[in-house]
């Protein structure tokens, strides 16, 4: 019988209590779902196959495979690769694998930029600081960063991501705070857009997970 991969209940078994993932089942979800969302040219090429693994990896906490591919749980995700890989629905295909302390929001950084153009400083707090009934701040994945540009809001000019990532480094050292990133960016780039004080917190907070120079446009 065909098997169907519409929930993420799909890509696992049971056996005596514990989820047992099948790696091919998450990428038959994953595309499925990709197509539902994104149209039926989306497709999962055979090059992206391990950066998606690590994630799926990541998402579902497997420490004894974390452990060989180098992924720190207790860190975020910085998703990187070519313009059109398919970053952003990636990062968002996989969020049903996430437990739900571990869930997270998908925001632009131009979107952010713009808050702060019009808002302030005001509008960073949504970012960098939490509830009185949390713990930590609440999950972010920042997409597309170094698509934002230095924003003046009556005359403060900030770069404004760095601001947002330095303040949730500090929550991530005290709290264990989660944030991810996606970016066309390398870490030279960064480095350069950013300062050396920014990169350096990012290897701190980060796993580097990178896309094939070959991955096809998704769009």
């Amino acid at each position: 019988m065909e098997k169907h991969f519409n929930t993420i209940k799909d890509t696992f078994v049971i056996q005596n209590g514990i989820k047992i993932y099948n790696f091919n089942w998450c990428l038959n979800y994953i595309e499925h779902q990709g197509k539902l969302i994104y149209g039926r040219s989306f497709k999962i090429e055979v090059v992206d196959h391990q950066t998606i693994l690590k994630l799926v990896i990541y998402a579902i906490r497997d420490e004894k495979k974390a452990l060989e591919f180098n992924l720190d749980l207790n860190k975020g995700i910085l998703l990187s690769g070519p313009i059109g890989c398919g970053k952003t629905s990636i990062m968002a295909l996989i969020r049903p694998f996430f437990y739900h302390k571990h869930d997270y929001k998908i925001k632009t950084c131009r979107e952010i930029s713009f808050e702060f153009a019009k808002n302030g400083f005001e509008s960073l707090q949504n970012y960098t600081q939490k509830e009185h009934t949390q713990s930590r701040l609440t999950g972010y994945c920042f997409d597309d960063l170094g698509a934002e540009q230095n924003i003046k809001h009556y005359g403060n000019d900030l770069n404004v991501m760095a601001e947002i990532i330095i303040s949730r480094y500090e929550d991530f050292v005290q709290n264990q705070s989660i944030t991810h990133i996606t970016t066309n960016l390398s870490a030279s780039e960064i480095e350069a857009l950013y300062g050396n004080r920014l990169r350096s917190r990012m290897r701190s907070m980060f796993n580097l997970i990178t896309f094939n120079n070959e991955s096809r446009d998704k769009r």
